[in-house]
C-alpha cells in the first residue's frame, strides 16, 4: 500500500498545532487553563537559566500571555494538580500521569544505585535514612536543611554533598517529592503528603504503562519514530517503543506515513488516522511572531528540529566567544510556521536589552516582519517585569 505523505508545510503546522503554536493562545494562563495547557504539552521543562525569563515561564507564557511565573508554583504548591519530577529533564507534570511514573521511580532507582557509586562523593547512601528521618520528623526541606556537618563544595554544579545526593535519590526514586520552590531553591517532602491520594494509591502494570506513555506521546506529537516516542517522557525503553510500534501498527491502532521534511527528503514515521485527518483542516497560522525558549518542547530535540524546520540550533556556553557564531544563549523566534531567526536579549537595570537578532538565511526582513519582532518584545516587558525595550545600535542583523 501507498503510505500517506505529509508535505513539509503540513506537517509543520501539525506539529506546531499539537505543541499549541499555531493558533491565537486565548485563557487566563492559570488554574484550570493552565492545567489544561500542561496537559496538552505533556510536560513543561524547568531550567534555571534566567536571562530574560526562566524556561518554563517562557515557555508558557507563548502559549498564553497572561500566563505569569506564581501560576505554575501555584499548581505544584498549592493545588497540587501538577508534580515535578524528570522526563528527558527536571519538569512539570500533570498530576493525573503520576501513576505511570511509577515505573520511571524504579527505573531511575535502579540506575543511580547503578551509576552513583562511582559518580558522587561517598556517603551519600549512608545518609538516606537520616534525611528520611529528618523530613518526617521536621516536614518539608531543602538541601540547605540537612548534612548540616559536611563539607560544601563549589567545584562543580554536580558535585553535591552526601545528604543532598541523598535528596535527589529519594525524590528521583518517588519516595520523596517536591512540596514547593523558594525562589528557585527545591522543598522535598514525603511523598503522601505531597502527592494526592487518588493518585498515590493507583497502581498501572508495566504495559500499560508503556501504552500510556507511547500513545499519549504520539498525540502531542502528532507524528515520530519509535525512538522519538520513545524519548518524549523517556519513560519506555527503545525496545519497548519498537515493540510497541510494531504491535500497534499491526494491529491498525497506527499507521506509516512519509513525513516532507525541509530539505525536500522524506521521513517515514508513525501516526494515526485522526492526526491525518486533522492536518487535512488545519488553519493558517496567524502572522504573529512568537519568542520561544531554547527548551520549548517543539525545538528540544535539535535535530528533529533541523529536519522539520532547516532550523539548526544549539545552545553555546561553552564554545569561547570567539567562535560563537551567535551569543551564547539565544532566543529562537517564530513566525507562522516557520522559524524566523535568533534573538540575543537580556534583561538587566530594569530593561530588556535587544544585542541582536540574526534572520535565518533566505528570509526577508520586511517593515511588517520588524515590527511584528518588536511588538513581541514589547509583549514580553510585562513577563520580564521590565519597563522598556532598549534596542542596541545595529541590533538588527543581516
Amino acid at each position: 500500500m501507498t503510505r500517506p505523505f505529509l508535505d513539509n508545510q503540513t506537517a509543520r503546522r501539525l506539529f506546531l498545532d499539537r505543541h499549541l503554536l499555531l493558533r491565537p493562545g486565548s485563557g487566563p494562563g492559570r488554574g484550570g487553563d493552565l492545567d489544561g495547557v500542561l496537559d496538552a504539552l505533556g510536560f513543561v521543562q524547568v531550567d534555571s537559566v534566567n536571562t530574560l525569563a526562566r524556561a518554563h515561564d517562557l515557555i508558557l507564557w507563548s502559549r498564553r500571555g497572561s500566563y505569569r511565573p506564581a501560576a505554575l508554583e501555584h499548581l505544584v504548591a498549592r493545588h497540587r494538580t501538577a508534580f515535578e519530577h524528570w522526563t528527558h529533564d527536571a519538569a512539570v507534570i500533570p498530576m493525573q500521569f503520576y501513576p505511570m511514573w511509577r515505573l520511571k521511580f524504579a527505573r531511575d532507582e535502579a540506575r543511580m544505585r547503578a551509576r552513583w557509586p562511582g559518580a558522587r562523593r561517598d556517603g551519600w547512601e549512608a545518609e538516606l535514612d537520616a534525611v528520611r528521618r529528618h523530613i518526617s520528623d521536621h516536614g518539608a526541606a531543602c538541601s540547605r536543611d540537612v548534612g548540616g556537618d559536611e563539607a560544601r563544595s563549589s567545584s562543580g554544579w554536580w558535585d553535591w554533598h552526601p545528604s543532598k545526593t541523598a535528596l535527589e535519590f529519594l525524590w528521583r526514586s518517588g519516595q520523596l517529592a517536591v512540596s514547593r520552590r523558594e525562589g528557585f531553591r527545591k522543598f522535598y517532602d514525603l511523598s503522601d503528603r505531597v502527592i494526592p491520594a487518588a493518585h498515590l494509591e493507583r497502581r498501572r502494570d508495566t504495559a500499560e504503562i508503556v501504552d500510556w506513555a507511547m500513545s499519549a506521546a504520539l498525540a502531542r506529537l502528532g507524528f515520530g519514530t519509535s525512538g522519538e516516542l520513545a524519548a518524549f517522557f523517556d519513560i519506555a525503553t527503545r525496545d519497548e517503543a519498537k515493540a510497541w510500534c510494531a504491535e500497534a501498527l499491526a494491529t491498525g491502532r497506527i499507521l506509516e506515513a512519509e513525513i516532507g521534511m525541509a530539505d525536500g527528503g522524506r521521513r517515514r514515521s508513525f501516526t494515526t488516522t485522526d492526526a491525518l485527518e486533522a492536518a487535512s483542516a488545519l488553519p493558517a497560522p496567524s502572522s504573529r511572531v512568537r519568542l520561544l525558549s531554547p527548551f520549548d518542547p517543539a525545538l528540544r530535540d535539535r535535530s528533529r528540529a533541523e529536519r522539520l524546520f532547516g532550523f539548526r540550533y544549539r545552545i553555546e556556553i561553552f564554545v569561547p566567544e570567539a567562535r560563537r557564531q551567535y551569543g551564547y544563549y539565544v532566543f529562537p523566534v517564530l513566525q507562522g510556521d516557520r522559524i524566523i531567526g535568533r534573538l540575543d536579549a537580556k534583561r538587566t537595570e530594569g530593561r530588556l536589552a535587544v544585542r541582536a537578532f540574526w534572520p535565518e538565511p533566505g528570509l526577508r526582513m520586511g517593515k511588517a516582519r520588524a515590527l511584528a519582532l518588536e511588538t513581541e518584545l514589547n509583549r514580553v516587558r510585562a513577563l520580564a517585569g521590565v519597563e522598556e525595550v532598549d534596542f542596541a545600535g545595529g541590533w538588527l542583523r543581516g
